[in-house]
């Protein structure tokens, strides 16, 4: 009896400790994970605070659909020259030969007109379209503008065909889905998505032509140029031009001329037959804490304007050396390539409020655009303007162009700046619309001849293949 009696006080013992140590200790723990939960210390890649931000909400299939109908396959064949001594070097003469190159284009309206890269269709002698649908088109040319890189080629046929609207890439925001719609590899109608990751992307941040690219990370390989980048409502956003990669091949980073520099092109071409800029009248560059110590001001974004063209339109309006442009029509201005990228879409005799910090003071000036009167030649790498009857006098010649500036490092090295150029191809120029004729008519692969004049009155022939 007492036996028993024992071993019930041991049970009863044992019970109250393991009761006492659960409530102690798993309770306490239980309330800890509770606790946790309702406010956890990471975000799990399926947990969602509103249902309308879940990417299964995001319609690419519908984009996919308005999309890859009306983008195009386009085939450049070009037919070049081969000399076999210097004789025929010289004379542009040799043996022909024939290479064919492709990449993507956008119909952009029914009647067949298609936005395509100006390096997919350069020195064509022949251009034909391949639709999704199978059906080969030969292309007219109907222009070009090697500065943006963008052209405009045309299909006939009694049909209407199937194009993609434009929509307003200012309104794109770094994040954004996008699609990519091209023909990579010779692969028609290949679909890729990514974001927006960042926009006025200037790939050539130390040379004199800047620019303003859209960057995602949507997948983009050699045959996509020209092709469509989409928003998620299957909206023209961008042409697709290029790259940055070790190996020529997609590695994360892409590139787009934004949509509504890309259709001021277009509409220009179409209305002007070339393109038609806009420009303030400055010269400025970015802010950075070294530059701003140097122009002694406390702002680092922005553009500070060095120096303002007299008679220009930031002349007329108001705009002084030392100003710094932050805002224009209400976009922000951070850097250099933000001003050029939204100038790219307006033109001659636009009105554009621009927002500038001055002597720690906002104010809203608002700039008519002039027109620019400049000629990039191209593949030549140097910018030519109309000459004054002044400077025509300084040099003691009757007529010819001036070389406003060269764009890469290999022109610079022969110091044509301020120079004149007289004649081109031994025929002579009087102002820039006859470069342009000069350029246009000739022979693929044939060697460029410039005479210049320097300012001693000394003339110099150069000859560029």
């Amino acid at each position: 009896m007492k036996k028993t009696l024992g071993l019930f006080i041991v049970s009863l013992l044992a019970g109250a400790v393991t009761l006492g140590g659960y409530k102690y200790f798993i309770e306490e723990d239980s309330i800890a994970l509770t606790a946790q939960s309702e406010i956890p210390s990471f975000i799990p890649t399926n947990f969602y605070t509103n249902s309308n931000s879940s990417p299964t909400n995001i319609d690419f299939v519908t984009a996919a659909e308005k999309t890859v109908n009306a983008v195009v396959h386009v085939k450049n064949t070009t037919v070049s020259t081969s000399p076999n001594s210097m004789m025929e070097y010289f004379s542009g003469r040799g043996a022909s030969r024939e290479t064919v190159g492709s990449g993507s284009g956008v119909i952009i309206s029914a009647d067949g007109h298609i936005v395509t890269n100006n390096h997919v269709i350069a020195n064509a002698t022949e251009l034909t379209v391949t639709l999704n649908n199978n059906k080969t088109y030969t292309a007219q040319l109907i222009g070009t503008d090697p500065k943006t890189d963008i052209a405009l080629i045309r299909i006939n046929s009694d049909e209407e065909f199937p194009f993609v609207g434009f929509g307003d890439s200012n309104d794109l925001k770094i994040g954004e889905w996008v699609l990519a719609v091209g023909n990579p590899f010779n692969l028609t109608s290949t679909v890729t998505a990514g974001i927006v990751s960042a926009k006025a992307r200037d790939l050539n941040e130390f040379d004199a032509n800047p620019q303003s690219f859209i960057q995602t990370d949507a997948a983009v390989n050699r045959g996509n140029s020209g092709g469509a980048l989409v928003n998620t409502r299957g909206e023209l956003i961008g042409i697709n031009t290029a790259i940055t990669s070790e190996t020529g091949s997609y590695v994360g980073y892409a590139f787009a001329v934004p949509s509504n520099n890309a259709r001021k092109v277009i509409e220009d071409i179409m209305e002007f037959g070339d393109v038609q800029r806009g420009i303030l009248g400055i010269k400025g560059g970015n802010l950075n804490s070294q530059r701003a110590q140097e122009f002694g001001v406390d702002e680092t974004e922005g553009v500070y304007v060095a120096a303002v063209e007299a008679g220009s339109g930031a002349d007329e309006g108001g705009i002084e050396k030392g100003d710094i442009i932050r805002e224009l029509d209400g976009f922000k201005v951070s850097k250099f390539s933000d001003l050029t990228g939204y100038l790219g879409s307006k033109g001659p005799n636009d009105v554009v409020q621009v927002k500038v910090l001055r002597n720690g003071k906002y104010r809203s000036i608002p700039v008519t655009l002039i027109k620019l009167e400049t000629f990039e030649v191209p593949g030549l790498g140097i910018e030519v303007k109309n000459a004054s009857r002044a400077e025509l006098q300084n040099f003691g010649v009757k007529a010819g162009v001036k070389v406003n500036r060269t764009l890469n490092r290999d022109m610079a090295q022969f110091g044509l700046d301020g120079h004149i150029v007289t004649a081109i191809n031994d025929e002579d120029v009087k102002d820039i619309d006859d470069v342009k004729r000069i350029i246009n008519q000739r022979a693929y692969g044939k060697p460029l001849k410039l005479t210049v004049v320097n300012q001693y009155g000394e003339f110099n022939s150069y000859i560029f293949k």
